[in-house]
């Protein structure tokens, strides 16, 4: 499994009551493993290794399914997100365009690689396809804030507006 970035696991107790409570509310239910870890991310913001284990422990199934299931479909979350969500787009038209530097001088600049969260977590980092900009490609998202026509030398310049 992909770790957390580093990131050690701050789940509470208030937040596993929750998640113990959505599971024995649906259990029954055919086919509730989907809607357990909808909303077991929902409760604690992505589905570590720690809450996926809970799961599997509680509806007596391997873990390994509830892996599959979070890495299969892109909704879940293995790492936590930061304060601030960097999306690189690198859909077509982006790409040809220079977004796959773009993306690599952000990984430099915050020190994480796609999908993971800095250790301050303050940013994490996701590539996307096509966001419907592409007379601005390449594109960078920071929250729902978008820059156009990126350069990576323009990179550190808009992170810092976040920090």
């Amino acid at each position: 499994m992909k770790n957390s970035g580093g990131i050690p696991f701050k789940g509470t107790e208030e937040q596993k009551q929750q998640l113990l409570k959505v599971i024995n509310d649906l259990r029954d239910t055919s086919g509730c493993l989907m809607p357990i870890m909808q909303a077991a991310q929902d409760i604690y913001g992505y589905l570590p290794y720690e809450v996926q284990k809970i799961i599997s422990d509680e509806l007596g199934i391997p873990v390994e399914k509830v892996y599959g299931v979070a890495t299969f479909y892109a909704q879940f979350n293995l790492n936590p997100k930061g304060e601030n969500t960097v999306s690189v787009c690198l859909g077509t038209a982006c790409y040809v365009k220079g977004s796959g530097l773009v993306f690599e001088e952000i990984e430099k600049q915050l020190g994480i690689a796609d999908g993971e969260c800095t250790s301050d977590g303050k940013f994490s980092l996701d590539t996307c396809r096509c966001v419907g900009a592409c007379g601005l490609a390449p594109v960078m998202l920071v929250n729902d804030d978008v820059y156009g026509k990126v350069t990576p030398d323009q990179v550190k310049g808009i992170l810092d507006k976040y920090k």
